[in-house]
């Protein structure tokens, strides 16, 4: 048993305490409000992120930051809020302690990742990154679930022994650019398959943007230095596919709603949650010129949710590009000659 802390009692916080204190931990489940994290622990229940998912006695709410002095720190806030949180916490944490970063995005304006930026922040600490398929509502109630820790070698395998669980199985991947890029851009393919749903196109077309979008995917991961390898894997097209297809996507119920009409600004609102796959669009586009990388349907997102391009004249410039193979790198290589 040690002791450890999740900073940020939100849905996959208080979802990922719960996995601590199956795995025997004692769980400090650290919050800002008071009021809020008094409530959660009179009803052992986060009912405003996580309803129905009863928190084991094992987990302590709480706002005191003095309990950041433990040996495993879960970093589960938004990523736009992770410099800042980096800030708030680095005097509390101790020397050497791993932080296991579970934001998927990049920092708008410097674009880095999300690792790069607690390296930055929390020098004296050691960083790991968590991704997968994995949402909050399933691995709070113990559903099997497969996830990804990315860090060095032993850094990665400590988190594996402390995380993991029979309901929780943790790999191991040293390809830490890879495992956060996918995380971060399969947001905005989600956003893109919801926005088709909500134009009311079927499996064909989701099934396609899914496809071709982990193309791009791993073409820009590629270059900035991830493994292809691992874009095949559960931090890229599994987390690919549980994000695209389920209801408890935020990206995917984000996407419906623009492609039923719904203004950005009003979807935001009534969504209620962070959508990551709106910052990660334009990250990506901006990334894409760049490094002057193709990618159509990135390109396509960019302008339905920054330009007011309609969704539907979106989808006909995507279906009407010039002729291609589907196979572009491994044909440039002359791989059939």
């Amino acid at each position: 048993m040690s002791n450890v802390a999740v900073y940020g009692a939100g849905s996959w916080g208080s979802a990922l305490s719960v996995v601590l204190a199956n795995a025997g931990h004692q769980v400090a489940l650290i919050g800002r409000h008071s009021d809020e994290m008094e409530l959660i622990r009179k009803q052992r229940e986060n009912a405003r992120y996580l309803p129905g998912v009863v928190l084991p006695p094992g987990i302590q709410p709480t706002t005191d930051l003095t309990l950041l002095n433990a040996e495993l720190v879960v970093f589960s806030v938004p990523s736009h809020s992770v410099r800042q949180a980096a800030r708030l916490v680095k005097d509390y944490l101790k020397p050497g302690c791993i932080v296991v970063n579970t934001a998927k995005g990049m920092e708008e304006g410097s674009h880095l990742r999300l690792s790069e930026v607690l390296a930055e922040e929390l020098p004296q600490n050691r960083i790991a990154v968590l991704s997968g398929p994995s949402h909050a509502e399933e691995v709070g109630r113990n559903m099997p679930t497969t996830v990804v820790v990315a860090s060095d070698v032993e850094t990665a395998k400590a988190v594996q022994d402390l995380m993991m669980t029979p309901e929780f199985r943790i790999y191991t991947n040293p390809d830490v650019i890879g495992v956060e890029l996918g995380g971060a851009l399969k947001n905005v393919i989600a956003l893109c398959t919801g926005i088709a749903e909500g134009l009311g196109f079927g499996d064909n077309t989701k099934a396609a943007l899914m496809t071709r979008g982990l193309a791009e995917i791993a073409r820009l991961g590629v270059a900035q230095g991830g493994h292809p390898l691992t874009f095949a894997g559960l931090s890229g097209v599994g987390d690919l596919i549980v994000t695209c297809t389920s209801p408890h996507s935020r990206n995917r119920r984000a996407g419906v709603a623009l492609g039923q009409g719904i203004p950005l600004d009003t979807v935001l609102k009534d969504v209620g949650m962070v959508v990551e796959g709106v910052k990660a669009a334009r990250i990506a586009y901006q990334l894409s010129i760049e490094k002057d990388i193709s990618m159509p349907i990135t390109e396509q997102a960019y302008r339905v949710l920054f330009e007011g391009a309609d969704p539907r004249i979106a989808v006909t410039d995507l279906m009407m590009r010039g002729k291609r193979h589907e196979l572009e790198e491994i044909v440039e290589l002359n791989w059939l000659n």
